[in-house]
């Protein structure tokens, strides 16, 4: 389940805010992303949304992982995550936090492991346990020719 080291991603820029996300996997379908009107027309997730799926589809693998490890059996799990968005003292927008549900089948509650998975599982998802600790981010700008126009961080 462990995957190390970096890996890169590619967004192009299509129609309006829409941008197309192709992931570094050649079997995963690229992803549609989009703003709500009204900057964008929706026809796909924005950023907030793909950020909450993306922690609760981490915890969702990492308990699965935990309580069966390679091979959890179908429809055992569902999960729902909420996205809190709030204005910081600047007035911009800000995801202020996330809550997710994770629903289990008896199948999951009813396991051996699941007494102690439940304690584990979360320190194990990659995603979560980054976005409680604060991830650093590094920006930069630059043209088509290469050229630094913007860095931060």
């Amino acid at each position: 389940m462990s995957e190390e080291g970096r890996f890169t991603i590619h967004l192009e820029q299509r129609e309006g805010f829409e941008i197309n996300v192709a992931f570094d996997w050649k079997r995963a379908a690229d992803l549609l992303m989009d703003e709500p009107p009204p900057l964008g027309e929706q026809h796909g997730p924005n950023a907030s949304r793909v950020l909450a799926a993306a922690a609760a589809n981490c915890l969702s693998a990492s308990l699965l992982y935990c309580v069966f490890k390679e091979e959890p059996p179908e429809d055992c799990l569902k999960a729902e995550a909420t996205c809190i968005l709030i204005r910081n003292a600047r007035k911009r927008l800000r995801i202020g936090g996330l809550e997710v549900r994770l629903i289990v089948a008896d199948v999951v509650k009813e396991s051996a492991r699941f007494g102690r998975c439940k304690d584990l599982f979360e320190d194990f998802c990659v995603v979560s346990a980054s976005i409680r600790e604060g991830i650093p981010m590094k920006v930069t700008v630059v043209d088509q020719a290469g050229e630094v126009l913007h860095r931060s961080g």
